[in-house]
């Protein structure tokens, strides 16, 4: 599962780390939320990467309605190939989102769920493994939109939650967004557990118009923390990982 993660890296070492021909024009995010503008990182027509703006939430081609788009945030890597909504864009159009982190909500015995931000121990900026589709409005007006996949939680995360979002090594990019290497099916697996950590943090991040550095600060000891209300509701953290029922493809647009 993947509902909320953060970007805050310095465009200049995103554009290193992914490749990129030259830094992108982004800010720091701290609390990136379902059905907003979020970066991907894709091959253009040229074959070369490109960062681009997608909406976060996959709509189909086929779809009649993009408000779908809020019920497929996610996408199981154990069945990306076989289901009707993404085989298409696994085979043609995947991406990468970089992130700094992420969150996931660890139950409590006897208190409101504690939000928890992941990354990684040195601190670097890593690739969520996305796919990204064209939707076409009945007026031809295109909607560009994506969706995170996921896979089973390494050993260091599953004490918060039994799936965690598909990490693309650094050394296996080329191969995740170039649509004609072989054997992508291979990279889904959950990331090593020995280079990742995790924190617990202020009950802030559960409203997404809290987006700044305070999000990813570390809960110490001794901290007046305020009672935790829920993660907001129109932009839901835990929705399930593809439910949407498998609908015949319409003619490809690109």
């Amino acid at each position: 599962m993947c509902g909320r993660y953060e970007l805050h890296t310095h465009p200049a070492a995103i554009a290193l780390a992914f490749g990129l021909a030259y830094p992108p024009e982004i800010r720091p995010r701290y609390n990136i939320a379902p059905m907003q503008q979020v970066p991907v990182v894709r091959l253009n027509a040229a074959g070369e990467r490109e960062l681009v703006q997608v909406r976060w939430g996959f709509v189909p081609r086929w779809a009649k309605d993009p408000s779908i788009g809020v019920k497929m945030i996610n996408a199981r890597g154990e069945t990306v190939v076989t289901k009707a909504s993404f085989q298409t864009a696994f085979r043609r159009h995947r991406c990468l989102l970089p992130a700094d982190g992420f969150y996931e909500w660890q139950a409590q015995a006897k208190s409101p769920k504690q939000p928890m931000r992941v990354g990684m121990n040195d601190g670097s900026v890593f690739g969520l493994a996305g796919l990204y589709e064209r939707w076409l409005s009945p007026e031809g007006e295109p909607l560009d939109t994506c969706t995170i996949l996921t896979t089973e939680a390494n050993a260091q995360l599953k004490p918060l939650h039994d799936r965690m979002p598909l990490i693309v090594p650094p050394e296996a990019y080329e191969q995740w967004l170039d649509p004609s290497a072989p054997d992508a099916e291979s990279l889904i697996a959950p990331f090593s557990a020995q280079p990742m950590t995790y924190w617990p943090v202020s009950t802030r991040v559960n409203s997404v118009k809290n987006d700044d550095a305070d999000c990813i600060e570390p809960l110490t000891a001794g901290d007046d923390e305020p009672p935790a209300g829920p993660v907001q509701a129109e932009l839901p953290v835990e929705v399930p990982d593809d439910e949407t029922p498998d609908t015949p493809k319409q003619t490809q647009l690109f």
